[in-house]
């Protein structure tokens, strides 16, 4: 009911609140939040549902998180019509068979063409022809509030979809091989066992995420790989198999540095990496560094935790003479590594 404010007379407002004489204006469909809402859904469903698959797995060995009968199941989308399919490290890994069910019925066995649980991401291959295929976006353009629908099979019910919100961007957790993933998008798209590797979807049609997590028992906290990050790691794992990654060969632990230090070599950072072992022969050993040592800056970055070695430890580093700068002591030392590639 709309409250009208009366000054000396109705002034041709019937009760109802519509102009005597007229009737009142009815939303179209078009006009209707709900509906549009709805057909925003449905539209993107139509367009990425088709690329959606159901992944079921058994393992070679139990335990090890995998499920105790040894099997388990997934979800993932295809990437390419002749059958390379984006989904979760920890769907596929371990696994001693596959086997994908597509949106248009196809069953068929698939192997693992690369796998990286450093960002819990995987591909994987079945081998088909002409199959329906998603787009991955651009999630560094992504806004809070907006839409964002998660399709999957979880706990086996396939093709299944849920819509919420990007709750929030930015976030990072630690993978399974202890690595943050950072850049992870935070949604409240209701996920459940078995939506793991499947596609978080834009308004638009886009995939901007691969499903990946739930905190429980928390409600509404659901996370996906972005994007942005899929792309990289899938283009790799096709062509290589693996993401190239370098490596100096040090265990290290987190430390604040003592703030005389901090001001007497006007340092930028307060914390850095303890080196607590060096591996022989590693280069780190050939670089001369010793335990005790306190990484504070490499490759023109500062070092404040190992997180931030793990950003700095690229493929573009493998056998190039990098700069690092150390704590010895009271020394502040400049010295040149040369990282070698991750031994898988």
């Amino acid at each position: 009911m709309i409250r009208t404010v009366r000054h000396g007379g109705d002034h041709g407002i019937a009760k109802g609140g519509s102009p005597k004489g007229l009737a009142a204006p009815k939303l179209t469909a078009d006009e209707d939040p709900l509906d549009a809402y709805s057909r925003a859904i449905t539209r993107a469903v139509e367009k990425v549902a088709p690329s959606v698959v159901k992944i079921d797995v058994t393992y070679r060995k139990r335990g090890d998180g995998n499920p105790p009968d040894g099997r388990g199941s997934g979800s993932g989308f295809t990437l390419t019509p002749d059958g390379f399919i984006l989904t979760n490290s920890h769907v596929v890994h371990g696994a001693d068979t596959l086997r994908v069910l597509t949106a248009d019925g196809r069953n068929a066995s698939a192997r693992i063409i690369g796998d990286d649980p450093h960002t819990d991401l995987a591909v994987i291959r079945m081998e088909a022809a002409d199959l329906s295929t998603a787009e991955l976006g651009d999630s560094s353009r992504l806004k809070v509030g907006q839409l964002a629908i998660a399709i999957g099979s979880p706990l086996g019910f396939g093709a299944t979809v849920t819509a919420g919100v990007v709750s929030a961007l930015g976030r990072s957790f630690r993978s399974v091989s202890g690595r943050l993933i950072e850049n992870v998008i935070q949604t409240d798209a209701a996920l459940n066992p078995g939506n793991s590797g499947g596609p978080l979807v834009s308004g638009t049609g886009e995939v901007i995420g691969v499903n990946t997590a739930v905190i429980l028992p928390g409600q509404g906290l659901c996370f996906a790989i972005s994007s942005n990050t899929a792309r990289y790691v899938a283009s790799h794992l096709i062509r290589d198999g693996r993401v190239a990654r370098s490596y100096i060969g040090v265990i290290g632990q987190n430390v604040p540095i003592s703030r005389q230090l901090v001001r007497f070599y006007k340092l930028p950072v307060e914390t850095g990496v303890r080196v607590a072992t060096v591996e022989d022969a590693s280069p780190a050993d050939r670089a001369g560094l010793a335990p005790s040592d306190v990484i504070i800056a490499m490759a023109g970055r500062s070092i404040t935790a190992v997180d931030d070695l793990h950003r700095v430890l690229t493929e573009e580093l493998i056998s190039r003479p990098t700069g690092m700068v150390i704590l010895r002591g009271y020394e502040r030392l400049e010295i040149l590594i040369e990282p070698t590639a991750v031994r898988e």
